[in-house]
């Protein structure tokens, strides 16, 4: 055998003359049935010791790419996997009923006038409130015996979240039909795996929520999209043949308008008597500004056939990775076993903290010292908007942590004018499947600073009218 080892980099010296001669393995180097040096020969060649040589050639014999042969030697058995390189061969891809989606990955990094939708400050956080509940949830989780959590959630929280959904959005429900989540998305993958069967129809707003879209294609469904008006869902253009409808009826996401009763009426009678699952997906409701909240489309469903989804992400933070869901009673066990089979039992700690920080009253100061900031930042954008009719329209909308903006006039390279002008907002073009819709933008005013909304929106009717 003639083959250069050149024992470089870290680690002793049988760790560098193994990683040489696995690469040569891997790159062709040696080939199967290949006789080695013998271990004294080979130790002289290089300079090393022959105990080495032997650890390394004892090895390799274990790990069955060598061979050693009695009174014959040792020989190259066969090669490894490919190492630190691609195969020439692509590998075991997804399967056929799996096609590339867009993935709604880590916004980027904030610029001078965030407007970013959908997000809340992490400053905001009730900090000791918050550090008094996770130390409470310390102690209690010292004294648990209990070896894991439950699959639908803590008791503590279940029960908490019950009574908050009844006082704030008109929702009565038990401790029982409540599943928590690790956010509204883990809970629309779990009504997936559910209900969907590869070709079924899924009905969704349009424009609408993208990964609500992607999660239900990702189990083969075929998601078709349905208008909305002022009143939200054209109920009388939904598919006959859906067996799942996606709504968000408090806060039509993005542009804004609630779902009138009538048309919820509407959609609770379209599924009645078919096998449809309506899914809510209540994602900003606590926020709403002009008159009371209105009460959930759950909160109406008479014959079990509504999921209704919520999280804390906007009262509280995305990091936390806690939501909830109200199961129709249909739908319970099937969940219940979809949730274990997923992720098991979801970790007890934040579940307690949370649950204290409900049962304190904490959460519910910290909810209206949110809706009073939101009220004023929403006011205080809404006038600084109404300073250039010229440039856009404010749709209407009364709840929420963002507004939509339509432009009176169609606005070339809109992603390099906010980037030039260090904006942070969203197209509404991004939100609808084709490239027919509304042409504006998606204003948050989650995390923008009081004293930026002002000089932001100047920046941005510099950028628009350049």
């Amino acid at each position: 055998m003639q083959i250069h080892l050149p024992l470089n980099g870290t680690g002793t010296v049988p760790q560098r003359l193994y990683r040489d001669l696995r690469s040569a393995l891997a790159e062709g180097r040696l080939t199967p049935g290949e006789r080695l040096p013998p271990s004294r020969a080979l130790a002289a060649e290089l300079g090393i010791a022959r105990q080495a040589v032997v650890d390394t050639y004892e090895r390799l014999v274990a790990e069955g790419f060598f061979e050693a042969r009695r009174g014959a030697g040792t020989f190259v058995r066969r090669l490894p996997p490919v190492v630190d390189g691609e195969s020439a061969e692509p590998g075991v891809g997804p399967g056929r009923h799996w096609r590339p989606l867009s993935v709604w990955g880590d916004r980027e990094a904030p610029r001078r006038y965030n407007f970013a939708g959908g997000v809340t400050d992490r400053r905001l956080l009730p900090m000791t409130d918050w550090r008094r509940a996770v130390m409470h949830a310390l102690r209690e989780e010292a004294r648990d015996r209990t070896l894991q959590g439950e699959c639908q959630g803590y008791i503590g929280l279940r029960e908490g979240i019950s009574h908050y959904l009844g006082y704030s959005r008109g929702l009565p429900c038990a401790a029982g039909e409540v599943m928590v989540t690790q956010g509204a998305m883990q809970g629309m993958d779990l009504l997936s795996r559910v209900r969907i069967e590869p070709g079924a129809v899924v009905a969704v707003e349009e424009p609408g929520y993208p990964p609500a879209r992607w999660v239900f294609e990702s189990h083969g469904a075929r998601v078709v999209g349905v208008p909305v008006d002022e009143q939200g869902l054209c109920v009388d253009q939904v598919p006959e043949s859906a067996s799942m409808i996606y709504v968000t009826p408090s806060h039509q996401f993005p542009l804004g308008m609630p779902m009138t009763l009538e048309r919820r009426l509407q959609l609770l009678d379209f599924v009645h008597g078919r096998d449809v699952l309506i899914v809510e997906d209540d994602y900003d409701g606590e926020f709403r500004f002009d008159g009371r909240s209105l009460e959930a489309l759950k909160s109406l469903d008479r014959h079990q056939q509504v999921a209704y989804l919520g999280s804390f992400s906007k009262v509280l933070h995305a990091d936390l990775r806690l939501g909830y869901m109200i199961m129709p009673k249909g739908l319970q066990p099937a969940l219940r076993q979809a949730k274990s089979l997923t992720d098991g039992r979801a970790p007890n700690l934040m579940q307690k903290a949370l649950a204290n920080l409900i049962q304190e009253g904490a959460f519910a100061r910290h909810l209206r010292r949110m809706q009073r900031l939101y009220q004023r930042r929403r006011q205080r954008l809404l006038a600084a908007l109404a300073q250039r009719p010229d440039l856009w329209e404010c749709l209407p909308q009364v709840a929420g942590i963002h507004l939509a903006l339509a432009f009176r006039q169609s606005v070339d390279k809109l992603e390099a004018r906010l980037l030039g002008a260090g904006i942070n907002a969203e197209d509404l073009s991004d939100f609808h499947a084709s490239s027919e819709g509304t042409k504006g933008l998606l204003i948050g005013f989650g995390m923008i600073d009081d004293e930026d909304i002002e000089v932001g929106v100047r920046a941005l009717a510099r950028a628009l009218s350049a």
